[in-house]
Parts: structure tokens; sequence; C-alpha cells
């Protein structure tokens, strides 16, 4: 059972039709008890660092999500600025992160950027995968998903790092370590090679 982990931010709905289509089970874990049954979770996440982890911190499903993640080993996904929260920090707030990850998010450089890749980077990127995995399983060679941030995650160790992408700089755009995955483009958004990739985590 997938538990999409709703605490007000990210795209609940789009994550839910994807896996009915698919006739993968789910539910929308709002709740402690919510998560008591799931085998799988998936930690979006939409807007800025500081706001989400108040928000997830709020929720009281914080500690429970670290048992199940770090003790009992569940797969989990974590989607744009869900991936984001799994490091320790952010150059975008003060809060700690998850720090289910030893990683920093950082800033594009704007001394970097373009009139042609301005911030936010926005639109359709392809991904250069350095580290397969399960999730990667039949995309297609040039894996393109659609982006939307100004943060990216900066991994201490790069074994962690499974994809890149390219804008102005080259950024980790998936991470992989033991049970935990992350992507930072939106899979829910990104036809099928999203729907592909979010249909190999229902299938570990």
């Amino acid at each position: 059972m997938i538990a999409i982990v709703d605490y007000g931010v990210g795209n609940i709905k789009a994550f839910a039709n994807i896996y009915k289509n698919l006739n993968i089970p789910f539910k929308v874990a709002k709740s402690e008890d919510d998560l008591e049954d799931a085998t799988k979770i998936i930690l979006p996440g939409v807007g800025s660092f500081d706001h989400v982890m108040q928000s997830l911190n709020g929720s009281g499903m914080r500690e429970k999500l670290d048992k199940l993640v770090l003790d009992k080993k569940l797969p989990v996904l974590g989607i744009c600025v869900g991936l984001q929260m799994l490091a320790k920090s952010s150059d975008e707030g003060e809060l700690e992160g998850l720090g289910w990850i030893d990683a920093h998010v950082r800033k594009f450089d704007e001394s970097k950027l373009t009139k042609t890749t301005p911030l936010p980077h926005m639109g359709w990127n392809s991904i250069k995968i350095v580290k397969d995995n399960a999730l990667l399983k039949d995309l297609d060679t040039e894996a393109r998903f659609y982006f939307l941030h100004s943060y990216f995650i900066e991994c201490k160790n790069e074994n962690v790092v499974a994809a890149t992408a390219s804008y102005s700089e080259t950024f980790t755009s998936m991470v992989h370590q033991d049970n935990i995955y992350g992507i930072q483009p939106h899979p829910e958004k990104s036809h099928k090679n999203g729907i592909t990739l979010l249909k190999n985590f229902g299938e570990l």
C-alpha cells in the first residue's frame, strides 16, 4: 500500500489519479494512523523549504515517517521540494530538513544564468542517468521530465546521485540511497516517463 503523504502541500490528486489508473493500491495519508499499513511512501512538496518543513512538522506525521523510513526501511520517494526535504538544510530557509540524506539544498548560481536560463528553471529537460536503480526501468533513452524549481540538492556523497540534469550548471536531479529515493522534477506532470517512474516505484 503506497501512502501519499498529504500535509497540505503537493499535487496529491495527480498522484492518486495515476495510481488509480495503474491499479496500484494507494491511500492518502493525513495523519499518523493513516501510515500504519503503508508499505511505501510518497513525499510530495510544493513551495518554499521552511513552509513545507513547518507543514510536515505540524502534521503529526514526522516522527512516524522517521521510524518507517529509517528503522523499518520502507521505500520512500521525495518529489520536487519533497526531495529537497530529504537533506539536512537549505539556502532557502532556516529550518532543519529531514536529514535522511547527508546533503544541503542550494540555489542556482545566478551569475551563471542568462536570458535563456532564468529562474525558476521551468519546463522540460532531459536527465542523465549516472547510477541505475529500479525506478529508472523502461524509461525512454532521453528521459525528459517537467521541472519547476530554483533550488537543488547537493549531496555530500556522490554515490547517492542517481541522475543529473543541466541548467546553466549540472545539478542533481535524482538521488538513491538504500530505501530512499528522490527526484527533482515532477513525474506527475511528465507524461509517459513520469508514469513509468511512478509505476516502477509502486512495483518495488
